[in-house]
């Protein structure tokens, strides 16, 4: 019996630091990673060669409730940037009063052009489960009816001077460049109609300002979307897409360093849940860039190897490069 004893000793510690090891990693996550807010940096050489440079914020998956002050302060001082337009990628509220808080969040963008499509997040309320049930794959599309103002949303961000891009095309001219814009609604709940995208680019660019002037620069067309979902961006790079910005998962929200994502919550390959890559269809490609979001739900509020992050693109002329 004393040997039977003697020999569990050492699984009963490695059991121990173990858990001890399992309690730590989760307190890192709730406590200190999900409010570590990161700024990431990228430059895209995709406008007119000669063109001014182009200074783009994403904002995505905010996941906003009223009581997240330090999310929304962190928002706010990035205006210090001064960015030439902003793109919204959805899932703005995580709160039925989660709205409050957006609007002091992105108040001092106003007059700074942007666009935005909605997410799954900008419609319907969280709903509290089983937080591994996200390992088995794409969570579940909801039918429920939306239960978020959606519409006090949508008229804050045209408040802004942003453009709403949902199942539509729209267009604007910044600094000299001349940018077209497509978008869809969220696909994760079968929202993006793309047999609308079509005729959407017809209308835009029969009606856009800049054909009593055809001497002007080639537009650059910029696809945006929440969820990544394959066949979206196959879409969007049809239709000529040259940047492409999404959201939706998260980073994959809990990552294991030197192995990255374990899921994606979507179709999207795993090494592209997060970050700038390059998405091929067709014979043709575009620029992918997957924010990482700022939030997550309150029912699963943790993040591990996969900080939250806005991100800062300058999009220059493909006449300059950088090493």
């Amino acid at each position: 019996m004393r040997q039977n004893s003697s020999s569990s000793r050492p699984a009963s510690s490695a059991l121990a630091a173990v858990a001890a090891v399992g309690l730590g990693a989760l307190a890192w996550g709730v406590l200190v990673e999900r409010n570590r807010f990161t700024l990431r940096h990228e430059v895209l050489p995709v406008l007119e060669p000669g063109a001014r440079p182009l200074t783009v914020l994403h904002i995505s998956d905010l996941h906003m409730a009223p009581w997240q002050r330090a999310k929304q302060e962190w928002v706010r001082s990035l205006a210090v940037y001064e960015p030439d337009l902003i793109i919204d990628t959805g899932d703005n509220l995580g709160h039925d009063d989660g709205i409050d808080g957006v609007e002091y969040a992105l108040e001092p963008f106003r007059g700074i052009p942007g666009v935005f499509v909605n997410g799954s997040n900008d419609y319907h309320g969280p709903v509290m489960k089983n937080p591994f049930t996200y390992f088995s794959g794409p969570s579940p599309k909801r039918h429920a009816p939306p239960s978020l103002d959606t519409h006090r949303l949508e008229a804050f961000f045209e408040s802004l001077g942003w453009l709403n891009l949902n199942n539509t095309a729209r267009a604007m001219s910044i600094k000299g460049s001349r940018l077209e814009f497509v978008g869809v609604n969220d696909a994760h709940i079968g929202w993006a109609k793309l047999e609308k995208l079509p005729g959407a680019m017809d209308e835009m660019r029969e009606n856009v300002g800049w054909q009593d002037n055809p001497s002007g620069p080639e537009p650059i067309t910029i696809g945006l979307t929440h969820a990544p979902y394959q066949v979206v961006l196959n879409s969007l790079v049809n239709h000529g897409s040259e940047v492409i910005f999404a959201g939706h998962t998260h980073g994959g929200q809990v990552c294991v360093p030197g192995y990255g994502a374990l899921v994606t919550n979507c179709d999207i390959p795993r090494e592209q849940v997060s970050g700038l890559s390059t998405w091929q269809h067709a014979r043709r490609s575009a620029y992918l860039n997957v924010s990482a979001g700022l939030g997550t739900s309150i029912y699963a509020p943790v993040r591990f190897a996969c900080p939250p992050e806005a991100v800062l693109l300058t999009l220059t002329g493909a006449d300059i490069s950088y090493s």
